[in-house]
């Protein structure tokens, strides 16, 4: 769900696309998009699309058919990127890890030493796992074997540390929809001076007319430069979003997504449940939790929804019935939800 004043602004009357008025709340999301990224970049705006034009936009910009890439997958996501990098020409190196689980540094450095890659993809927040990867010392391997680090967090941006310009990310993209506390239709994208270099040194064109990053970036740049509409609504309710989240502060955010996601831990074990993920490398924003032997899963979250009004997701992929994914992000995260949940679930269960 999304906080009233984000549905508010949704509502206020349109503007050009070029309008004195849009132009200055461009800049406004821009700054505040840095302020969550924690970066400096200059390239900083929102694609107009949802997450996987994100994605998409990060990929496609920088890999070039015959590019040697390196896309670590543990769960869902991590194949939407072979996907996409395969279908840009990439020569693809797919380094897998079980669902749930994350990839250790001296894996990629292996990987790297078998065979260098220009682009190394990984997913900082796997949505269909509930795991969060640490990049700390990934970023420092990649970087000493001359390749960009590109991440996704879609599912961390807004609801814990992504550090950008401290870990050394070169290429992030996210969505707007999680812990930004914003409806979808926009995709956050980061790109350091390093990265913008190799972008502008392509031997080809970018395959994607309306993602190539060198024409948005006159349009978000000083220049404003026609490119494509923006979506002015989704934009304004972008900006009312990334507000909430500068007046609570990043660490005052953090801080109730991991305290709110312990709680939930906690209350899962009272009810005889337990989460898939080690402690140590679970996301506070989104849990993945075991379903019971015996238990119909998509009959429990269809009860939740039709009797609490309650909507959890269940497992993608490799996870299809096992597990259910319980998201507590943005403006839903709060021990009302908790409690409510834990309590229906609880009831559903014992019947």
């Amino acid at each position: 769900m999304v906080h009233p004043r984000v549905l508010r602004a949704m509502a206020h009357p349109l503007v050009g696309h070029l309008d004195p008025q849009f132009v200055q709340l461009m800049n406004e999301v821009q700054d505040l998009l840095r302020y969550v990224f924690e970066t400096k970049n200059k390239i900083t705006f929102p694609i107009s699309g949802t997450g996987s034009a994100g994605m998409d936009a990060a990929i496609c910009n920088f890999v070039e058919p015959g590019d040697p890439i390196l896309v670590c997958v543990n769960g869902y996501f991590g194949d939407r990127i072979c996907e996409m990098a395969s279908r840009y020409g990439a020569d693809l190196t797919r380094l897998d890890r079980a669902w749930g689980t994350v990839f250790q540094p001296e894996e990629i450095d292996n990987a790297l030493k078998a065979k260098p890659a220009k682009v190394v993809m990984i997913v900082m927040a796997e949505t269909s796992t509930g795991a969060l990867q640490p990049l700390e010392e990934i970023a420092k391997i990649v970087h000493q074997h001359g390749a960009l680090l590109m991440i996704d967090c879609v599912t961390s941006l807004g609801g814990m540390p992504v550090k950008i310009d401290e870990i050394g990310v070169d290429i992030a993209y996210s969505g707007t929809q999680k812990c930004l506390g914003c409806p979808p239709g926009l995709a956050p994208l980061t790109v350091n001076d390093r990265a913008i270099e190799v972008l502008h040194q392509r031997k080809t064109k970018v395959p994607s007319w309306y993602f190539d990053i060198t024409a948005i970036e006159h349009y978000w740049g000083a220049e404003r430069t026609y490119h494509h509409t923006a979506p002015i609504s989704m934009n304004y309710a972008l900006r009312e979003s990334l507000r909430l989240v500068y007046e609570e502060g990043l660490e005052a955010r953090y801080k109730r997504h991991r305290e709110n996601a312990e709680y939930f831990w906690d209350g899962l074990k009272d009810i005889g449940l337990e989460p898939v993920v080690e402690h140590a490398y679970r996301l506070p924003s989104l849990t993945t939790v075991k379903v019971p032997e015996g238990v119909d899963a998509g009959q429990v979250c269809s009860r939740l929804l039709n009797e609490y009004n309650i909507e959890i997701a269940g497992g993608l992929g490799a996870f299809k019935g096992k597990v259910w994914r319980v998201g507590l992000m943005g403006y839903s995260s709060s021990k009302e939800n908790i409690v409510l949940l834990l309590g229906a679930l609880s009831r559903i269960l014992k019947r």
